[in-house]
């Protein structure tokens, strides 16, 4: 193998595979970088046997070749070099990779690029095309949601709903609920419900950038696999086995008051309140109050820790229905309005013990469900 390449490319694209690299495997190749020079590019090839990234570097191939190289030393002897050419060079029958930019050099030992695990091919299913902006704001919107504790399984992975010309995304981890709909560019045949691990879609977002390409999803036929195809990147990833939950049965269907606030105002008192909240289990209480004839009402958010103390905001709010109560968990409702773009969101509440609904105002794709504490009034 003989190839030239930029150090800001090669290191832009170790950057886009890295994170997919096994941290702890019983496999050592799973921790290595699958380097493959052919034709006018570099592939680079990372995985930790449930995702695989790939992306390609622009390069001067002058001999084609396949090796792999232990990520973290590659990564980081890259990010030190000058933005400079670098030259990588490997004998036709050794295992030593050779770099050389401008007065630096380096020597690595790799493995076989045989020894790589196969990156399965995805295909007899079913493939659509989304929106780069519509995908990026979906994951962002309903990823916060989904769990991180592995008890559940299936909570830990976002389900994604393909029918007709709808996709939907739905994550749950038995405290909160986000569901986020946006169109397909082309219809599909029938329904097709799979769920995605979060953190491979929370990858696909890292990689997006800011790319304005639709983003190209196949699922085989199985509905095991799933493959991202990037503009300049791929990702295959395992998908996860079971039945997600039927989500649409917690989201109320009405509600008794509804309160219109300001996102900014209703952010900066739930992080005030989140002070004294989290030595009282993150607890924060709402009440909705409707103003007097032809006037404002008022949310007021108050947080109370006995050893500590306790502090109450009062924000402004166009009410609709009578007085109503509920307590939250502070930290969902800092997530929730971190991830909503719109100015304003309504939030819904029905009784004390009852789930509370935040949507944004203006739109209507997008819905996020909060279970309520159980407090003291």
């Amino acid at each position: 193998m003989r190839v030239s390449c930029l150090q800001e490319n090669l290191n832009r694209g170790l950057g886009m595979v890295g994170r997919a690299v096994a941290v702890r495997s019983t496999l050592p190749v799973a921790q290595n970088i699958l380097m493959v020079a052919e034709e006018s590019r570099l592939k680079l090839v990372a995985t930790n046997l449930e995702m695989a990234t790939t992306c390609w570097v622009g390069a001067k191939v002058e001999e084609e070749g396949s090796i792999t190289v232990p990520a973290r030393v590659l990564t980081e002897f890259v990010n030190s070099l000058p933005n400079e050419l670098i030259d990588i060079e490997m004998p036709a029958s050794g295992r030593t990779v050779q770099f050389t930019c401008g007065r630096f050099q380096a020597h690595v030992n790799g493995i076989d690029a045989a020894d790589f695990p196969p990156i399965p091919d995805v295909e007899g299913g079913i493939t659509v095309e989304i929106g780069a902006d519509a995908l990026r704001e979906g994951i962002s919107r309903v990823s916060l949601a989904a769990a991180t504790d592995e008890s559940r399984p299936v909570l830990t992975g976002i389900s994604a709903e393909f029918e007709d010309e709808k996709f939907i995304l739905a994550a749950a981890d038995g405290f909160r609920l986000a569901v986020y709909r946006m169109p397909l560019a082309k219809a599909v045949e029938g329904k097709t419900t799979v769920i995605i691990p979060a953190r491979t879609l929370n990858e696909v977002n890292r990689l997006l950038g800011d790319q304005e390409e639709a983003v190209v999803i196949t699922v085989n036929g199985q509905k095991s696999q799933a493959l991202f195809r990037l503009q300049s990147a791929e990702i295959v990833t395992q998908l996860v086995q079971g039945t997600f939950p039927n989500y649409s049965q917690v989201i109320p269907k009405k509600y008794d008051t509804r309160a219109v606030v300001d996102v900014g105002e209703f952010t900066r008192v739930a992080k005030m309140c989140s002070v004294f909240a989290r030595d009282a289990s993150n607890i924060v209480r709402l009440l909705v109050a409707p103003g007097p004839e032809m006037k404002p009402g008022k949310v007021t958010i108050t947080a109370q820790a006995e050893e500590v103390g306790g502090n109450t905001g009062d924000i402004d709010a166009l009410v609709d229905g009578g007085e109503a109560k509920i307590a939250f968990n502070v930290k969902y409702v800092v997530d929730v309005l971190a991830v909503i773009r719109q100015s304003q969101v309504a939030l819904e509440v029905t009784t004390p013990s009852s789930p509370g609904v935040i949507r944004p105002i203006g739109t209507d794709n997008y819905v996020h469900v909060i279970m309520p504490m159980f407090v003291q009034w």
